[in-house]
């Protein structure tokens, strides 16, 4: 096993010292950067002998596990598993390492990444929320990460069910670049049902990145020890819709330690999902309704470098309709009259306002016809509401 994992050996060494660092256990990234500065460079502490690990007051599973090889024994078998799935492992001193990231706290060790490196790199929006948002919340998120990655920003994100995904598809809308920050190892999609998602994100150019190590289960845990990287990889956080206590509270509290842009859509005041955003104005965060909001904030510098606008970002601002009339037939026009984008409508309601125009099976018919148009999303229930 060891003999054949020392064909994946690198020629940095130092990035295998990285990787070894991680992969210690009872470490952690700012342990192991103290260690690292204590022996004076990542090479000398895997020279160091078990007494000079243990006197620097290192747990004793951590000295063990790197002054007997152990840690350098995983790193090869993780580089191997690593190669064979097509995932870069990034360490710190890697000149693709994000120069954002690297002005945290405690950034992570190394990186795994799937597809672009260059896409983590690139300036970026963090657009976080609520993993049970409203049609209104679903529908802000993704219409501005369309505006915004169609316009060349990257879109940072969890991936998780909610605000995050609807980002994700956002941007993937727009056909701009997003990035996925997992919670799991960057080989665990989770949740499950994005792994279409996931597809399409790659293939437009962004990126999976996870500091876990790979095989890591979603563990409650490390979602929230994640989420410093989806603010600290960004030079700005948007909050779409948030409870009191929340993961999206945890990222917001990063981003303001990290020096970070604040942006946040306002909510209902009656929805306790309005609390986190609406909080987060009122203590000075930056007010969005449109892209232009979140544009004008930005260094001069990053907005120059951005390439111009693709066309493909969400009509909502350019015209009163969200939607070219024309296009639609009678009947769908009918039913897009009845139906709104910031709440849903029951299947009920809608039958009972056009009865005296459509029958139920040609109002049936024609949902069918905007859904598959993307023109109209269905919400458990039997709900509707007007898409983005």
């Amino acid at each position: 096993m060891a003999e054949a994992a020392v064909s994946f050996k690198p020629t940095d060494e130092a990035s295998l010292h990285w990787l070894a660092l991680n992969l210690t256990p009872g470490l952690g990234p700012t342990k192991g950067r103290k260690l690292v500065e204590h022996f004076g460079a990542i090479g000398h502490v895997f020279k160091a002998t078990l007494t000079e690990l243990e006197a620097t007051g290192i747990q004793t599973v951590s000295a063990q596990s790197l002054g007997t090889g152990r840690s350098m024994e995983l790193a090869y078998e993780e580089l191997g598993r690593a190669t064979s799935a097509g995932i870069n492992v990034m360490s710190f001193d890697d000149a693709a390492y994000p120069q954002q990231l690297k002005q945290i706290y405690d950034p992570p060790l190394v990186l795994y990444l799937r597809g672009n490196a260059e896409a983590i790199s690139k300036p970026g929006i963090a657009v976080i929320g609520t993993r049970h948002p409203t049609p209104y919340g679903m529908g802000m998120a993704e219409r501005l990460a369309c505006d915004l990655a169609a316009r060349g920003l990257v879109i940072f994100s969890g991936l998780a069910r909610g605000v995050d995904s609807a980002a994700h598809r956002g941007a993937v809308a727009g056909k701009g670049k997003t990035v996925a920050v997992f919670g799991t190892g960057v080989d665990q999609i989770y949740p499950k049902e994005n792994t279409r998602l996931v597809d399409q994100i790659l293939a437009l150019g962004g990126a999976l990145i996870s500091e876990f190590a790979l095989e890591t289960f979603p563990a409650p845990q490390n979602f929230p020890i994640r989420n410093r990287l989806i603010s600290g990889i960004s030079i700005g956080v948007l909050v779409v819709e948030a409870a009191e206590y929340s993961g999206t509270r945890i990222t917001s509290r990063c981003a303001l330690e990290q020096n970070r842009e604040v942006f946040a859509v306002p909510g209902n005041v009656t929805n306790k999902n309005s609390w986190g955003p609406n909080t987060l104005i009122k203590q000075g965060a930056k007010l969005v309704a449109t892209w232009e909001d979140v544009w004008e904030e930005l260094p001069p510098d990053v907005r120059l470098a951005l390439e111009p606008a693709k066309g493909a970002e969400s009509q909502a601002g350019q015209t009163a309709s969200l939607f070219g009339e024309a296009e639609l037939s009678p009947h769908e026009r009918k039913i897009m009259a009845v139906l709104k984008a910031d709440e849903a409508t029951q299947i009920d309601e809608i039958v009972e306002r056009l009865e005296p125009q459509l029958s139920s099976s040609e109002i049936f018919a024609a949902l069918f016809e905007l859904e598959l148009a993307g023109k109209v999303k269905q919400l458990p229930g039997k709900n509707f509401v007007k898409s983005f």
